[in-house]
């Protein structure tokens, strides 16, 4: 991409994220470098997406903010909705992009050597049917996590209460409960998917008639074609919004506040702990206060922290709640946990299942065109 566009509209879109307090700072300073990686690129069209999906993403953040953000609530206990962006989070979504993007710039650069110096007189400079592996996998990206960002953003609002998509019985559960899916939040992802693929249709530089004169020129692309990839791409970027809600629901935990009923979010789509969680890491601080102090007194330590260790762990608190004491007070009410699992195992956080999605249905995306157009994996390393 010519740099006297890539620049101003690089830093127009720092600007615009700061002044929205979108990103964190070095939220910022990620996303600057990350577009500049799309930028080295010799086609418009990755820094593109990325413009795209940025301010796609954002707006579909705007609607109804407030209505979102009490449909949740924070983990720090105000209000939910979405806080600025973290690095992690920019990564999560654009990482793969831009390892692919390097990838094919390389492969660009060493195919134009060879067409120049007339080593390979049958390369093709623009896109053909049937053509780079490598440009499939980056579309794929962007439009599954803009289907998957529509997808969350606006599925949300559905008046229908979500379903979870892991369960058999596909049991409701709270709004914004990870694998929580509704109707329309499915068409609000194939939404967002279109976009992309609607963007990529109009800046891919497909071979035709008026590149047949130039560099790596090639014949035209039929409508067929045209439609086959649309179609085919935009269903692809949808089932990656699904393939999140099916890892979120499995691989994420989701918690869910007793007293409201809401489910709690993690700051930058961090973890976020239960009751439970809270109680054993406290304990676990006690303990090494207890035996940091007994060490430094000398003589005893080491018996002091295992008589420390004995009592916390066999002598319930005086007003813990226990379920099975029949002769509790009638306020142990206050003493229940506030926060438990609601579903999911807490293998990942919400940012490991957005890359983990991105980097999915890229190398999907690739393998599935591959076998499409009867083109080797391999290629995807060839110059």
């Amino acid at each position: 991409m010519k740099a006297i566009i890539a620049v101003p509209a690089g830093l127009a879109l720092v600007y615009r994220a700061y002044s929205h307090n979108s990103l964190t700072p070095f939220g910022l300073f990620i996303a600057g470098l990350t577009a500049a990686v799309h930028a080295i690129h010799p086609w418009n069209l990755p820094f593109v997406l990325l413009m795209v999906f940025f301010l796609a993403g954002t707006r579909a953040t705007a609607v109804k903010k407030e209505v979102k953000a009490s449909l949740t609530l924070h983990a720090q206990g105000s209000s939910g909705g979405e806080g600025p962006r973290t690095h992690v989070q920019v990564l999560a979504n654009s990482l793969m992009a831009s390892i692919l993007s390097l990838l094919h710039t390389y492969q660009l650069h060493q195919r134009r050597k060879a067409i120049l110096s007339g080593q390979s007189p049958e390369g093709t400079y623009c896109y053909s049917w049937g053509g780079d592996l490598l440009v499939v996998g980056i579309i794929a990206n962007y439009a599954a996590v803009c289907a998957d960002t529509f997808s969350s953003e606006l599925g949300i609002l559905s008046r229908t209460e979500p379903r979870l998509i892991t369960s058999l019985t596909l049991r409701k559960v709270p709004r914004g409960t990870n694998g929580g899916v509704t109707v329309w939040g499915l068409v609000a992802g194939f939404l967002g998917s279109m976009i992309i693929i609607t963007t990529s249709l109009m800046f891919l530089p497909m071979c035709g008639d008026h590149t047949s004169g130039m560099i790596g020129g090639g014949r035209s692309w039929s409508m067929n074609e045209k439609v086959v990839f649309a179609w085919g791409m935009t269903i692809w970027g949808t089932l990656g919004s699904l393939l999140d809600s099916f890892l979120g629901g499995w691989l994420q935990r989701s918690v869910r506040d007793v007293r409201t009923g809401k489910i709690v979010e993690g700051e930058g789509g961090v973890r976020v702990l239960t009751s439970l969680d809270t109680q054993s890491k406290a304990s676990k601080e006690v303990k090494e206060t207890v035996g940091a102090k007994a060490k430094h007194a000398g003589g005893e330590g080491r018996d002091a922290v295992e008589s420390t260790s004995a009592v916390d762990d066999s002598t319930p608190a005086k007003d813990a709640y226990n379920p099975e004491n029949k002769h509790r007070k009638s306020s142990f009410g206050n003493n229940k946990p506030t926060r438990v699992a609601e579903t999911g195992w807490d293998l990942l956080d919400n940012n490991d299942v957005n890359f983990l999605m991105a980097f999915t249905m890229s190398v999907g995306g690739m393998v599935v065109a591959s076998w499409y157009w009867d083109i080797p994996i391999a290629s995807i390393w060839q110059g």
